[in-house]
């Protein structure tokens, strides 16, 4: 948050909601407002209940920073964007990588969120086990949201095993799409998919070893290294704009997920209905 003017950057949830009741308008980690609310300081590892594959953690906590965490017991947050973002950014931009195939995006691994709205009222819905459905489904409404809604605070997460080995297969095919439909009718189970212009399919297979090397044996293509995946992220990040599927005019597709990122920059399209959400959260238009 370098260089941005009367930037705050609270160490509690408390704080942030006090910050919000004060009044002026307010931007979320990025410059907007008449003050920009940082969470560079909410970034602990709260809960992990190993056993349940489950953690509590921080909005401003980063993603590699949990992922080190949870290393040590052989887990990991099986998501993949671009980029290293804090963990509120991920819900907050819905973010997915190439893993969205298999796992989804944020918001498929968020079991619980709190929140601090415009008015500093602190919510939380969901619970700290897969199966907990008590209460309205925030994390859903506040995926994608940009900040607009409120602050996000802490997430409750559902977890996966690091898987024991890995190994990527990248098909060039002379028609990708056709070359897709092949592959989603085989038995084969990717962990990963990405279709990388112009004729490229990249497939990721994880689990046991012996698993993985039947796979890879049945799977067409050659294998690759795992830097593949690194191409993927960095085209992701360079279009930037999310799409509705397209194979062609895209720069990078997910076959089976419905999503293609293409290559002209606009901003995103905030639509009547999440106009009318984000009045109801903030009538008085405090969060930018």
């Amino acid at each position: 948050m370098q260089g941005l003017p009367n930037v705050s950057e609270p160490s509690t949830i408390e704080e942030a909601a006090e910050l919000l009741r004060t009044g002026g308008r307010v931007s979320i980690d990025r410059a907007g407002g008449d003050v920009v609310l940082s969470t560079a300081r909410l970034d602990r590892v709260l809960e992990h209940e190993p056993g349940d594959l489950t953690c509590i953690a921080e909005a401003g906590l980063r993603l590699s920073e949990l992922q080190a965490a949870l290393a040590p017991h052989g887990q990991m947050l099986a998501l993949d964007p671009p980029g290293d973002p804090t963990l509120g950014a991920c819900l907050a931009g819905d973010l997915s990588g190439p893993r969205r195939h298999r796992y989804g995006a944020m918001r498929d691994l968020v079991i619980g969120v709190t929140v601090v709205l415009a008015d500093g009222t602190i919510a939380s819905s969901g619970g700290k086990v897969v199966k907990n459905v008590a209460g309205y489904d925030l994390s859903k409404l506040f995926s994608g949201s940009r900040g607009r809604l409120g602050l996000i605070a802490r997430v409750a997460l559902r977890l996966h095993p690091r898987p024991a080995a890995e190994a990527t297969v990248v098909v060039d095919a002379d028609a990708p799409r056709e070359a897709w439909r092949e592959l989603h009718a085989s038995r084969l189970v990717p962990a990963a998919v990405d279709f990388l212009p112009p004729s490229r399919l990249a497939l990721l297979f994880e689990g046991g070893a012996r698993a993985v090397a039947d796979q890879v044996a049945a799977a067409p293509g050659d294998e690759a290294d795992a830097s593949v995946w690194e191409e993927s992220r960095a085209l992701q990040a360079r279009a930037g704009t999310r799409e509705p599927f397209a194979w062609q005019d895209c720069l990078v597709a997910r076959p089976g997920v419905g999503v293609a990122y293409v290559e002209t920059a606009r901003d995103p399209v905030w639509s009547p209905i999440a106009e009318r959400v984000r009045a109801s959260f903030d009538p008085e238009g405090v969060l930018v």
